[in-house]
C-alpha cells in the first residue's frame, strides 16, 4: 500500500466529541478490521499526518504512542513508523450520541466507558438538543459500527426523530434515558420513567411535603425536558390535594411562606436562592426547594439540597452492559428521592 493511500484512510471528524488522537487510534485500528492496512504498511510520518489533517503535531504523536501501547505499530530509524500487528481485535465499534454534556451526562459517559474497558472502541458525538444536527450525524454514520447508543432529547422539531432512527438495525440500537414513540422493532433501551417517576418520589416525600401549602415547578417553555414530567407532578398534586403551580420563569415569581418548589435547570436553582435568602423565610421550614437531577455540588449548597434524581451512574452501567450482552430488554433505571436541608 502507497503511503499516501494509507493517509487517505485516517481521517478526524469535526462533528465527533472524541478526542482526535482516539479517532486516529480508531481510523488506524477500523481499517486494519476491513483489511485496508496490512502488516508491514508505513505510517505516514507525524509531520505528514499533522499537515494532511490540519491539527497539532503532539495531537498525531499521542494517537502513534497509543497505537504503539497497543501493539499496532512500531518505529525503527529511517524507516519510521509501520504497522507490527494486525491481530489486533476489537469485537464492538460503538456510535454513542448524546444531546449535551452536563453534569449527569458526564456521569453516565465516565460509567459507560469504565464499564465496557478495552471492549469497544467508541465514537462520541453530541447534537446539543438540535434535531437537524442529530439527523446529520446519524445519516452519516451507519456502515462501521456495531451498536448505536443514542439519547434523544430537542428543544424542537423531534417529531419525526424515528424516522431517521428506525434506519438503524434494531439489533443495533440502544435507546438510553428517553424512548421514542414510533421506533419499531426489538431494541434494547435503559430509560426513564419520567411521569411515574416523580410521581413516586413525590409520594416519597409526601412526609416532608404536607407543611407546605402550593408546590410549584418551574418548568420553563423552550426546554427539552419532557413533557411527561408535568404529567407526572400534576397527577400527584392533584391526587394528593395540594394547590399548584406550573412556572416558566422565575423573574416575576414571588416567593411566598409555604412555598415549595422543583427547579429542573441548574440556573433556576441559583435564582431561586437569590430570591429566598434576602426575605426572612428559612428553606426547609416555611420554604421549600427540591431539585431534579442529582449532582454533587447539590449536597452542600445551603446544607443540602433536597433531590429526586436517576441513578445516572447506574444508567451508564445498565447502557455498557446492554452493549456487551447484545440485550434488547428495556430496562428501567433507578429513580430515588434524596432528603436534605432543604425540605
Amino acid at each position: 500500500m502507497k503511503k499516501q493511500k494509507l493517509i487517505d484512510l485516517i481521517s478526524v471528524d469535526p462533528y465527533s466529541s472524541t478526542s482526535k488522537y482516539l479517532q486516529i487510534v480508531n481510523a488506524v485500528l477500523k481499517e486494519i478490521e476491513k483489511g485496508n492496512i496490512k502488516a508491514g504498511d508505513n505510517m505516514p510520518s507525524i509531520n505528514e499526518l499533522s499537515i494532511e489533517l490540519d491539527i497539532a503535531r503532539d495531537t498525531v504523536e499521542r494517537g502513534y504512542k497509543q497505537l504503539r501501547q497497543l501493539g499496532v505499530i512500531n518505529a525503527v530509524p529511517r524507516r519510521g513508523y509501520f504497522i507490527e500487528n494486525t491481530e489486533f481485535r476489537r469485537p464492538l465499534n460503538v456510535f454513542l450520541l448524546f444531546n449535551k454534556l452536563s453534569i449527569p451526562k458526564k456521569t453516565i459517559y465516565d460509567a459507560f466507558v469504565t464499564e465496557l474497558g478495552d471492549k469497544a472502541g467508541i465514537d462520541f458525538y453530541i447534537y446539543n438538543n438540535d434535531f437537524h444536527l442529530f439527523k446529520r450525524i446519524l445519516s452519516s454514520n451507519k456502515d462501521h459500527y456495531t451498536h448505536f447508543v443514542i439519547i434523544p432529547h430537542f428543544i424542537e422539531g423531534g417529531e419525526n426523530a424515528h424516522e431517521i432512527v428506525n434506519t438503524i438495525p434494531k439489533d443495533k440500537l440502544l435507546m438510553m434515558d428517553k424512548l421514542i414513540p414510533k421506533v419499531t422493532g426489538e431494541y434494547g433501551a435503559v430509560y426513564i420513567d419520567f411521569e411515574n417517576d416523580i410521581y413516586q418520589a413525590l409520594t416519597d416525600a409526601l412526609e416532608k411535603l404536607v407543611k407546605y401549602q402550593t408546590i410549584k415547578l418551574i418548568f420553563p417553555e423552550h426546554s427539552y425536558y419532557p413533557k411527561e414530567i408535568v404529567k407526572g407532578f400534576t397527577h400527584f398534586c392533584q391526587d394528593n390535594a395540594f394547590q399548584y403551580k406550573i412556572i416558566s420563569s422565575l423573574d416575576h415569581e414571588t416567593v411566598e411562606d409555604g412555598d415549595v418548589y422543583i427547579n429542573m435547570i441548574e440556573d433556576d436553582l441559583v435564582t431561586l436562592i437569590e430570591k429566598i435568602l434576602p426575605t426572612s423565610l428559612n428553606i426547609g421550614e416555611r420554604v421549600g426547594v427540591i431539585s431534579y437531577n442529582e449532582t454533587p455540588i447539590k449536597r452542600v449548597v445551603h446544607q443540602g439540597i433536597t433531590t429526586i434524581s436517576s441513578d445516572f451512574h447506574e444508567m451508564g452501567i445498565m447502557a455498557a452492559r446492554a452493549v456487551l450482552s447484545g440485550s434488547t430488554e428495556k430496562q428501567k433505571v433507578p429513580f430515588r428521592l434524596t432528603l436534605r436541608a432543604s425540605l
